[in-house]
């Protein structure tokens, strides 16, 4: 059997804290949304979402950035990104002293205009002006792009549109691509194949991968984009998480399980597996809900 090549060190990209608790039915408090982003960064990872600049009236769970952003302890080895969908987002993300953000854009034009209201080139527009701006301030952006393998309202997404809107989106200056499949349709063939569509407008060292689990094709997706040589990986803690705009959606893929699935390949990550999993213990009894990760339950149970 040949012997598969992946990177050496895998970075993980921690979203439970914002694209993980956006979903939830109720408002999580600031004082345990703070004290999950603190126990997130203790267990090593080293960029940990800490909310979103995002209207209340569409996003009510990311009400309250600004508290969580000015009671958090940071390290300085942590990143903390925020989302911001505009320039207002970006001042008030700025003023809470924000170093790295978030841009949110779409491969489905449809997913777009019922996620942000506007059209992919509307968005990316909007996104201009917010990354020059970050720019010139020395602010780290990061763009996402969701529904790379399928939208809930358009169904199958060519692999060639989620290059062209990544392609944009790093012509206007995110360091990092991270693609989404918002929905958890995909399956390895075609989450290879998306990547290697990609690779050809955007460096391999500059894209992310962003997994739901709805299907249970999480981990093997994952598996597969390593081996086409990506080497950054968005996951929730516990696999909180879903999308308010992408009915049927699950959570995100488990932190918890994608740490034990690189640990058993050798693949480094920095990240302390028993503490995050001892965080989504907590999280979940906070939240009264039990962790959807197997790596954790098995863990739990030893």
């Amino acid at each position: 059997m040949p012997v598969m090549a992946l990177p050496d060190r895998v970075r993980i990209v921690e979203v439970g804290p914002r694209d993980g608790l956006q979903n939830e039915p109720a408002a999580v408090p600031v004082e345990t949304r703070v004290e999950l982003i603190e126990r997130l960064a203790a267990a090593g990872l080293p960029a940990v979402e800490a909310g979103a600049f995002v209207s209340p009236k569409w996003v009510p769970q990311m009400a309250d950035t600004e508290a969580v952003m000015a009671s958090l302890t940071r390290r300085p080895e942590t990143a903390y990104p925020v989302l911001v969908p505009n320039m207002k987002g970006y001042a008030r993300a700025r003023a809470a002293g924000a170093e790295e953000i978030a841009v949110f854009a779409a491969a489905s034009e449809t997913f777009s205009q019922r996620n942000i209201n506007c059209s992919i080139a509307e968005s990316v527009e909007r996104f201009t002006e917010v990354a020059a701006a970050a720019r010139a301030d020395g602010v780290r952006v990061r763009g996402y792009v969701s529904c790379v393998l399928g939208c809930p309202y358009e169904g199958d997404v060519a692999p060639a549109a989620v290059a062209r809107v990544s392609a944009r989106l790093a012509d206007i200056g995110c360091c990092e691509v991270s693609l989404g499949d918002t929905i958890g349709v995909g399956t390895p063939v075609k989450a290879r194949a998306m990547v290697d569509a990609v690779a050809v407008e955007v460096p391999l060292a500059r894209l992310a991968v962003h997994f739901h689990d709805t299907y249970g094709q999480a981990l093997a997706n994952i598996l597969a984009c390593l081996e086409a040589g990506v080497a950054s990986v968005d996951a929730a803690v516990a696999g909180l998480g879903g999308c308010p705009y992408a009915p049927g959606a699950a959570g995100n893929v488990a932190t918890e399980d994608v740490l034990y699935m690189l640990g058993g390949m050798g693949v480094a990550t920095g990240v302390d597996l028993d503490a995050v999993v001892a965080t989504g213990q907590w999280i979940c009894g906070a939240l009264g809900r039990a962790p959807s990760s197997k790596a954790a339950l098995a863990l739990a149970g030893r």
